[in-house]
Parts: C-alpha cells; structure tokens; sequence
C-alpha cells in the first residue's frame, strides 16, 4: 500500500481508512500530487468495488468487463466524495458503485428496450423464482405461486416472465421447439421478396403493355414471363426469328419511350414546358 494511504482497516478487510487521505486529497491543488493522492485512493479501494462487481456475475456481462465499471463507479465516487459532510466514504462509495453497474444493465445489455417498470418485474420475478427453486435447478414454481411469493398480480408476473429472455436472445441456430424435423430457427425466418424492387416498375410499364396490338403482347409475355426462347416463339406464330427480335425491341422500345415521357411530364413545373 502506498504510504500516502494508512494501512488501518474497517471491519470489512476491503474497506481501507482513506479519511485522512480526503482530507489532504481536499486542500490540495490541481497537480501531480493531487493526482497521485487520487490514483493512491482508488487504488487502495479497488478490492471492494470488485467484490461489488462479482454480485452481477452470471448475469450476461463479462467479469472483466463488470470491473472495469465497477472501477469507473469508485472513481467517480472519489472525484465527488465530500469528507466535511461527515459521511464515511464506503457509505457513499457502495450505492455509487453499484448504481453503475446497475446503470450498465439498464442502458447496454437489454438485447431490446424495455420500459424500466418491465426491468423491475423481471428482476422481481426473477428473485422470487431462485427462493421459491429453493437451489433446486428443476424446480419451476407457477404463476400464482410466484405472484404471491413477489406480492404481484398474475398479470405483473406474466409480463416479468416474458421479460426475462431479453437479456440473452436465441441464436439463430437453435432449434425450433416441438419441430421433430431437426428445423433451425433461422429456418423459420422470412426474407425479402426480391420482386419488391420491381413493383414500381412493374406497375409503370402495365398501361403500355396492355395498349400493344395482341400479337406483340403474346410474344412479350412468351419471352419474359414463359422464358421460351425466339426460336419457338417464331415456330408458334408461324413467323422467322429475326422476326421475333424485332418486334420484341420494337415493343420494348415503345413501352420505355412512353415510360419515360410520362415520368418527364410528373417532374417538369407546368410553367417550363
């Protein structure tokens, strides 16, 4: 231990006696020994933000990464403690610190947002599952009997319940429940219809489509919608292929020309024309 720390301790053997280490941390001023008085403190108070951080294990979050925000809380605690007040510093440490990390899981690890009033029937709910299991892993209490064990109402316990998969979402290659065929959730999840991008299109060109003679119609369809090559489109209507390509880009040429005056004529002011 730094010898600007004393080496007396609380009760509790990570809780140093830092008070006169305030006091001097206090009167001094912006410079390197203030800062080394301040990294001393921390330092000397890190053990009990540490044990304040391995409450939360377990919990989704990395240990490494619990410490690292306990320690953050125990800083922010130093930088604000006030020793005139006549508080001793672990009264005000403990609940700074563990906000934090409570503030963490609130604002980082809830894999959907979730109203606070939700957070806190699901934390509700789940303490009242881990009495009532009574260590018993397989030990699944009801509904009712945890409404009355939380003092909540069925409805309040159904929603913490529901809650408490947000921490840690499903992965995709999970199995879906009940489905004997070895389906994976990833499995059940729709996708984008690629024909989405070509409705407008589709629905520009239906008009001039349907003002083509009949013949150049059939053929369009035929070659576009039925994939039959020229060849058997011009064995069909009795005519050659070269035929058939040039009413083919006759047809299209007149279907984009009307296409694209009509599109000139939404977009140029009545005034320019």
């Amino acid at each position: 231990m730094c010898a600007h720390v004393t080496a007396r301790r609380h009760p509790h053997d990570d809780a140093p006696d830092t008070e006169e280490a305030f006091r001097r941390l206090a009167a001094l001023p912006a410079g390197r020994q203030h800062d080394q008085l301040r990294t001393d403190i921390v330092e000397a108070w890190l053990p009990m933000a540490e044990r304040l951080a391995g409450r939360f294990r377990r919990r989704g979050e990395s240990d490494e990464d619990l410490r690292q925000v306990a320690a953050l809380g125990l800083v922010r605690a130093v930088d604000r403690y006030d020793p005139d007040r006549g508080h001793a510093f672990e009264s005000y440490a403990v609940p700074t610190v563990t906000g934090e990390i409570k503030r963490h899981f609130r604002d980082h690890l809830w894999t959907v947002h979730v109203p606070r009033r939700v957070q806190e029937l699901r934390n509700r709910v789940r303490f009242a599952c881990q009495d009532l299991a009574g260590g018993v892993s397989d030990r699944l209490p009801g509904v009712a009997e945890i409404a009355d064990h939380a003092r909540l109402s069925e409805e309040e316990v159904r929603t913490g319940l529901q809650a408490l998969g947000s921490f840690s979402p499903l992965s995709l290659d999970a199995g879906v429940r009940g489905a004997a065929d070895g389906r994976l959730l990833a499995d059940s999840l729709g996708a984008a219809d690629p024909a989405l991008e070509t409705v407008v299109d589709r629905e520009a060109v239906k008009p001039h489509l349907a003002a083509l003679p009949e013949r150049e119609r059939a053929i369009l369809y035929l070659r576009f919608f039925q994939d039959m090559t020229q060849s058997r489109i011009a064995e069909q209507f009795g005519i050659s292929q070269m035929q058939v390509s040039r009413l083919i880009s006759r047809s299209c040429r007149k279907v984009r020309t009307e296409v694209l005056r009509e599109a000139s004529a939404r977009i140029t002011p009545p005034g320019s024309r």
